[in-house]
């Protein structure tokens, strides 16, 4: 700590800045502001000397736009906190020259980051990036499909994310969450993925932001652990018969018969009421299963709206009975995990396709700024960019909405069978 204390100067104007090579601001996130700090510093420092920007989410173009040499500007956006995310990102503004930011990401190097370059967009490439995982769950929700702790559950255990939506949002603060996700909202002019939802503003409202304000999704104790929700267990029931689609063999035992007391279905991207209509079975005795993340650590179970109790119990039995928790859900396009982490991949393609990052950038940047298992377009890959595709057509064919389109950069590439990371 000393001999890093005693590497400070500490200026005691703006003047002090006059022999610096780069200059980093990190003030208050207004645009207005950092215009101004650029034109006190143009006046003092070289002609050669770089400035940049931490801004998360300000335009680096418009704080360029204030200064006599714009093309010198550039954003340099770390993550909190700084020593631990070893990750930053270099934005290019429309008028910054090249070495510029070539200059910045060796820089970034040297002190042991990732320098990520990308263009000048809303969000840069993390921030867009998340604008998938946290709104899509809130979506899950607002459907009735499951509550806040069960969808975490699933994108925890099933999906092998670190932490989930909910408690992430009440890691982060909903107050800033619900923000972020209106600013990206109106700044890519309401494009229906990053619709925010209406479940956020009457929380913040209500004070219930999360760790911070001492209960947010979860309640917290006076240790600032959050309160376990209960799971329910499984049932103590029992199938007559079982049948089961194929794709169910290593898990489910299944007999012949169509008439049996329950019927397993396992759809991408369909409801269970669409699965067994489109297999001729009674929905009042069918299931679905999730078959995309495997059964080996949480398995969702999902009922149409007519399935019977006595149906839902023993399917819950049945698959409860080697321990591994299982999850009931009403009936949704897409499960929970399935339409979550197809649209987190879809943003991504989105994100490759607008050229904002090259696709190796883009993962590596969402796995060290946002913790995820793989980066959006390596996920892609390894759960099948086939099946992804086949999951969010379905889903756009049953909701109807453009929030569901698949990005082109995804169709492409599923089409051709190559990697989601293949730059053109």
């Amino acid at each position: 700590m000393d001999a890093t204390l005693g590497k400070l100067e500490l200026a005691d104007s703006v003047q002090g800045f006059a022999p610096c090579h780069v200059v980093i601001e990190a003030i208050v996130e207004d645009l207005t502001a950092k215009q101004q700090l650029f034109r006190s510093l143009e006046a003092i420092v070289g002609e050669d000397c770089i400035l940049a920007s931490n801004t998360s989410s300000l335009s680096v173009t418009a704080m360029a736009a204030a200064c006599q040499r714009p093309q010198r500007v550039a954003g340099y956006h770390f993550f909190n906190p700084v020593p631990v995310m070893k990750i930053v990102e270099v934005v290019d503004g429309v008028l910054t020259e090249p070495a510029v930011t070539e200059a910045l990401a060796a820089l970034a190097r040297r002190f042991g980051h990732n320098p990520v370059r990308c263009k000048d967009t809303p969000g840069f490439v993390v921030n867009h990036a998340g604008r998938a995982f946290v709104p899509e769950a809130l979506r899950v929700l607002s459907e009735g499909v499951a509550d806040f702790a069960t969808i975490d559950r699933i994108l925890v255990d099933a999906a092998g994310f670190r932490i989930g939506p909910f408690g992430l949002m009440d890691l982060v603060g909903l107050d800033v969450a619900h923000a972020v996700m209106k600013s990206m909202y109106s700044q890519y002019f309401e494009e229906p993925k990053y619709r925010p939802s209406f479940l956020a503003e009457p929380r913040v409202a209500a004070g219930l932001l999360g760790r911070k304000s001492g209960r947010g999704w979860y309640a917290y104790g006076s240790d600032g652990a959050a309160v376990p929700v209960p799971e329910v267990p499984a049932p103590k029931a029992y199938a007559e018969s079982v049948w089961a689609v194929p794709e169910l063999n290593g898990l489910i035992k299944s007999g012949t018969s169509r008439d049996a007391s329950v019927c397993f279905v396992a759809p991408l991207g369909k409801d269970a009421t669409t699965a067994a209509v489109e297999l001729g079975l009674d929905p009042a005795r069918t299931v679905a299963v999730d078959p995309l993340f495997g059964f080996a650590k949480r398995r969702t179970l999902m009922k149409t709206p007519v399935t019977r109790k006595e149906t839902i119990d023993a399917a819950h039995a049945l698959l409860g009975v080697d321990g591994v928790p299982v999850s009931v859900i009403n009936d949704s396009a897409g499960f929970v995990a399935q339409r979550v982490v197809a649209h987190i991949v879809n943003v991504g393609c989105d994100i490759a396709q607008m050229r904002i990052a090259a696709p190796e950038d883009l993962d590596r940047a969402v796995m060290l700024g946002l913790g995820y298992p793989k980066g959006p377009l390596a996920m892609g890959d390894a759960l099948g960019t086939g099946k992804i595709l086949a999951i969010l057509d379905a889903m756009h064919s049953i909701y109807q909405e453009p929030r569901y389109r698949a990005s082109p950069w995804l169709r492409r590439r599923a089409q051709l069978g190559v990697s989601l990371l293949t730059a053109e």
